[in-house]
């Protein structure tokens, strides 16, 4: 089987070394995007247009290489960076790929702007119907790029953000870099909203300024918008969290958020994976939305509905936290318990004993492992000259686990 060569085209319409002009005219068939193939087909090649689905590319590459022919695959910028490289070593096998680098599009808007890019968040949504990678990254890198698609445009994307409340960066969109008609502008994120840019453009987001609030575990309660006493006190909030035993890519569930406490702070441990928090009353859901922003944790994704069913379209969680309101609820702990991934674990705050018999009684017929603990905090209160310790009300934690997993 041939190897097939992936030369990257680099920015623009710039000359290519003439190593890569040698391997593109020695081509019997390219494989490239439109504006691609339009730059460098030779005319004798047999041509592939790259357009979804990337399977069927794959298969008619794969179909070319068996038979004999020798197959130059085009990529914009540098094939192994958000590129087709990869798909290609993965259908193909690395033994079968050869790939030749070039500038990307990030290293060329970097320079227009004349900042390093080793930092740089970058970001693709090209095919993307969620916008949650983006998230991810405003919550914790200063400056972020945006590989666009005719869908995902630097509109639509601003709007996005502006619904999630994003007000800590502005915008700067390259539009055709490395050709004739170049452009590049800063924008609001408003401004951008109203703005028609070229359909080949590339984003780059940099932070303008800090949260109001720079968020921990275990922050102080008034930290929050939150009903007077209605939220999950920062001791046991803390101990919760760590019960949770969160990875960075797990899905997480807060089920009956109120002021989204923990799952703000739970989503700073599952950094790469995605946190809901899940409120039926409209006034807390209000509350949610600007706690996330206050704190610049975008990634954390407000849900209001009635349980259990708004949870139908959730993607399955791997962990699931269940406050005092939300573990009362037969309903809403069967569906949940349903819904968790195997090897996942749910946690939950109670504080009547009925509750917990319920809880215990649940789970052990279900056949999960149960820990149990209470905590019991008192906060130092100054009293003349002196100080007292002011008991918070205890809360059992209980910790389930279910069968199954690696």
């Amino acid at each position: 089987m041939k190897t097939v060569e992936v030369l990257g085209m680099g920015v623009g319409n710039g000359r290519l070394c003439p190593s890569y002009e040698e391997i593109l005219q020695k081509a019997d068939v390219l494989a490239g995007g439109k504006r691609l193939l339009d730059r460098a087909t030779p005319s004798h090649a047999q041509q592939i247009v790259i357009e979804s689905p990337l399977e069927r590319v794959l298969e008619q590459v794969r179909g070319a290489v068996q038979a004999g022919k020798r197959v130059v695959v085009l990529a914009d910028g540098d094939p192994g960076f958000f590129g087709i490289g990869q798909l290609l070593v993965k259908g193909l096998g690395r033994e079968h790929v050869r790939i030749h680098p070039n500038v990307t599009v990030l290293q060329a808007a970097a320079s227009r702007l004349g900042i390093s890019w080793q930092d740089i968040k970058a970001v693709s949504l090209h095919g993307r119907q969620d916008m949650s990678p983006l998230f991810r990254a405003l919550a914790f890198f200063d400056r972020v790029a945006i590989y666009t698609d005719p869908e995902n445009t630097p509109c639509r994307i601003a709007s996005a953000m502006i619904r999630r409340r994003v007000d800590t960066f502005e915008m700067h969109v390259f539009e055709n870099l490395g050709l004739e008609d170049e452009r590049t502008g800063r924008y609001t994120l408003a401004q951008a909203e109203d703005t028609d840019f070229s359909p080949l453009n590339f984003l780059l987001l940099q932070r303008i300024s800090h949260p109001e609030i720079l968020p921990h575990v275990g922050m102080d309660d008034d930290c929050y918008i939150h009903e007077q006493g209605q939220i999950t006190k920062k001791e046991v909030r803390a101990a919760g969290i760590a019960a949770l035993r969160i990875h960075p890519r797990h899905v997480l569930w807060d089920l009956g958020a109120g002021s989204g406490s923990v799952a703000i702070e739970a989503s700073l441990l599952a950094r790469r994976g995605r946190v809901y928090a899940v409120e039926k009353r409209v006034e807390r859901v209000e509350q949610i939305r600007e706690n996330i922003r206050r704190t610049g944790c975008y990634h954390v994704e407000a849900v209001h509905g009635e349980m259990p069913d708004c949870l139908f379209d959730l993607p399955e969680p791997d962990r699931i936290f269940m406050g005092g309101g939300a573990g009362k609820n037969d309903k809403v702990l069967m569906e949940a318990a349903r819904r968790l991934r195997p090897g996942g674990r749910i946690v939950l705050h109670l504080v009547l004993v009925g509750s917990l018999q319920r809880a215990v009684d649940f789970f052990s017929g279900a056949g999960w492992s149960t820990a149990i603990s209470l905590v019991s905090a008192a906060r130092g209160k100054d009293l003349g000259q002196d100080l007292r310790l002011e008991a918070l009300n205890p809360v059992f934690i209980v910790s389930a686990d279910k069968p199954g997993g690696e």
